[in-house]
């Protein structure tokens, strides 16, 4: 099967990139960076989400991981309009058999840019409307919302010692996930799933769940 992949060059799509090379899949890579993967089954385009894509035939999977983390309006541009674009171009054929985008925890808790929760939120709503529209092929869309992941694009708070304690205390299990865990969902989601569709699949170490119960304890 072939694979398309948005945002391949680092960070959870440069995982997923491998993960599915891994399996021996066909891979195709979207990313404005210059590729990062050697391999003889990948295949990778230059090009910016929001503008002109290239056409590529045959497209099976899916996978929007094209993001920024900014406080403008090019995070509505890049992750919701960017999305848009890259489903609407690939997935919408009678070869498609999933798609899985990559939305956020904000999306559901709001706890970050205003603009990026506001993409991230739209993402996931599009999503369910993507898996609607693909029912008639048998095609499943789902939606992946990480929280914190060990990615490039947070090194400012992870390599601050303060701020990176702080940010793991807000989780139920006291760390981060690593892009690989990300990409063994994608794959499950867009692979190994034949039923769910609409759906979105949180993986934030328990952090939404994170909560202080305040009681006087002498009264009980």
């Amino acid at each position: 099967m072939k694979v398309l992949v948005s945002g391949a060059s680092e960070g959870i799509g440069l995982a997923v990139c491998k993960k599915f090379l891994q399996q021996n899949f066909e891979v195709v890579g979207l990313d404005v960076q210059s590729a990062s993967i050697n391999h003889m089954n990948y295949t990778h385009f230059v090009c910016d989400v929001r503008g002109a894509l290239p056409d590529v035939d045959g497209v099976n999977v899916v996978i929007t991981s094209a993001g920024v983390q900014l406080p403008d309006e090019d995070t509505i541009d890049v992750n919701l309009k960017g999305t848009i674009n890259v489903v609407e171009k690939y997935a919408l054929q009678p070869n498609i058999k999933s798609v899985v985008t990559i939305a956020s925890s904000s999306a559901r808790n709001g706890a970050e840019f205003p603009m990026y929760s506001a993409s991230k939120g739209g993402v996931v709503a599009y999503t369910k409307n993507v898996a609607l529209r693909l029912a008639k092929y048998g095609a499943t869309a789902n939606s992946v919302s990480p929280g914190g992941v060990k990615t490039a694009s947070n090194a400012p708070v992870m390599n601050d010692q303060k701020l990176w304690q702080a940010v793991l205390d807000e989780s139920l299990l006291g760390k981060w996930a690593e892009p690989e865990e990300i990409a063994d969902f994608v794959y499950f989601l867009s692979v190994v799933n034949k039923s769910m569709t609409g759906e979105d699949i949180l993986i934030d170490n328990g952090e939404m769940l994170k909560s202080n119960f305040i009681w006087d304890t002498s009264r009980l």
